[in-house]
């Protein structure tokens, strides 16, 4: 059983397609690990190129295979604008302990749609024990 923490690091995108038919869209990510969610920030105005660099950090337990993006484009008439998606398979940084910034497909509808740049850092829970020890403690 793999537990831990993932620590997913959204650094661009590129060649997205344009939702916004008048002007540049603004697109942000939401990040799923199995039941948990979080939402980066809106790349404003930066249309189909945009860059975040920004970090997430999930705990991650038994049953944990993929991490799945879906990028959007923050629409104020509406939830956002789908733009595609990603599916990154986590055994290899199970295995591992990082995966370096590697560029992945985004597809919406089955057809490539630009490509996303996440790098990946597992951190053991035998590690975060480890690390919370009491280095003051005289045996």
């Amino acid at each position: 059983m793999v537990m831990g923490t993932l620590e997913v690091l959204l650094v661009a995108a590129k060649g997205l397609e344009n939702t916004d038919f008048l002007n540049n869209m603004d697109p942000y990510a939401i990040i799923t690990c199995r039941t948990q969610e979080q939402r980066s920030s809106t790349a404003s105005g930066m249309g189909s190129e945009p860059e975040w660099n920004e970090t997430f950090v999930f705990t991650v337990s038994d049953d944990v295979e993929e991490l799945v993006i879906k990028l959007m484009d923050s629409d104020p008439m509406s939830d956002g604008d789908f733009v595609g998606e990603t599916t990154i398979p986590l055994e290899p940084v199970f295995v591992k302990g990082r995966v370096p910034p590697t560029i992945y497909n985004v597809v919406k509808d089955e057809e490539y749609h630009g490509e996303i740049k996440i790098g990946l850092t597992f951190f053991p829970e035998v590690a975060l024990s480890l690390s919370k020890i009491d280095h003051n403690v005289f045996v």
